[in-house]
């Protein structure tokens, strides 16, 4: 096995356990909106939280006082971090949670449209085909039809969160090229959690909540027990998924995350007892196809990294 398949198979594998923890998250951090504390101050918690614990994975590389582009980290932090929870929670609060979340994942979309008419670079077609049949799949996941209803502020905030979520995948390919991962995630999710903070308002709420007893996959357990849990997967999942960026594809890293959709679906079934209905079934079946033709990509990268060094 050549050096480059050797570090495509890795960055697929990393994508696939970020894809994991990321799915998880979700019903994870559920259950502590459910012990009564707010999704915005859940979410604060899990930025801020990780922030701190990526801080302490980066102080190595920190007290080596490395020169950082603080321009393009700020802009991570406010946009890759910050920006997609404010205009997710936005969007879901004008438009139902399945529209709010399809218009999200238009990202990868993004990301493919910039790369090949910002950029002009050619991409391999298994990239943006399983990119689309992914997105396909994703709207029968989450039942858009279901009481569909339009909002124009909703749109709007549906469409900001797929353009922060695009930031994320270009962003971090970017920034990996010259920041180390440690770094560039514990900047940008301290920028993000002060990015937050004026919205969550976290000296307003009832911490003591964290002390609840919740249900999570019929086990009782401390609500503070699983928010460390939170904090435990979200950095996992985040260095997992620049990690595997660094290695990868913005277009074929943004193609495989729809993976996280089938994840958390399947997370809240086992955890929280949330039932699937056929049509979801199906839809993820389909995500997953997608996910499939999207990384047969990752053998093609090598064909068109060459082309644009010919370019340069």
């Amino acid at each position: 096995m050549s050096v480059h398949s050797r570090a495509s198979t890795t960055g697929l594998l990393l994508i696939l356990w970020a894809s994991l923890c990321f799915g998880f998250s979700g019903p994870l951090a559920k259950t502590i909106i459910n012990a009564g504390v707010g999704p915005v101050p859940v979410t604060w918690l899990r930025v801020v939280g990780s922030g701190i614990a990526l801080a302490l994975v980066a102080l190595p590389v920190l007290l080596r006082r490395p020169k950082l582009p603080w321009a393009g980290l700020v802009a991570f932090g406010l946009a890759a971090v910050a920006g997609v929870q404010v205009f997710y929670f936005l969007a879901v609060s004008r438009l139902p949670v399945g529209i709010a979340l399809l218009l999200e994942f238009t990202g990868p979309i993004l990301v493919v449209a910039w790369i090949r008419f910002v950029r002009r670079t050619r991409l391999p077609r298994s990239a943006v085909i399983g990119t689309l049949v992914s997105l396909a799949g994703l709207a029968v996941v989450v039942e858009v039809w279901s009481g569909l209803r339009l909002d124009a502020l909703g749109l709007l905030a549906g469409a900001a969160a797929a353009l922060c979520q695009a930031v994320y995948f270009l962003g971090g390919e970017k920034l990996t090229e010259s920041v180390d991962t440690r770094v560039l995630l514990a900047s940008g999710f301290l920028i993000g959690g002060a990015g937050l903070t004026p919205f969550a308002r976290p000296w307003d709420v009832d911490w003591s909540l964290l002390g609840t007893q919740v249900s999570l996959g019929g086990v009782h357990v401390s609500a503070a027990l699983v928010a460390v849990a939170l904090v435990g997967s979200t950095v996992l999942a985040y260095l997992a998924g620049i990690a595997g960026l660094k290695l990868l594809s913005a277009a074929v890293a943004g193609g495989m995350a729809y993976l996280e959709v089938v994840v958390a679906t399947l997370a809240a079934w086992l955890l929280l007892g949330e039932s699937l209905t056929t049509a979801q079934i199906i839809g993820g079946l389909v995500v997953l196809g997608g996910v499939f033709i999207a990384q047969r990509a990752v053998g093609a990268r090598q064909e068109v990294d060459l082309a644009v060094l010919e370019k340069a």
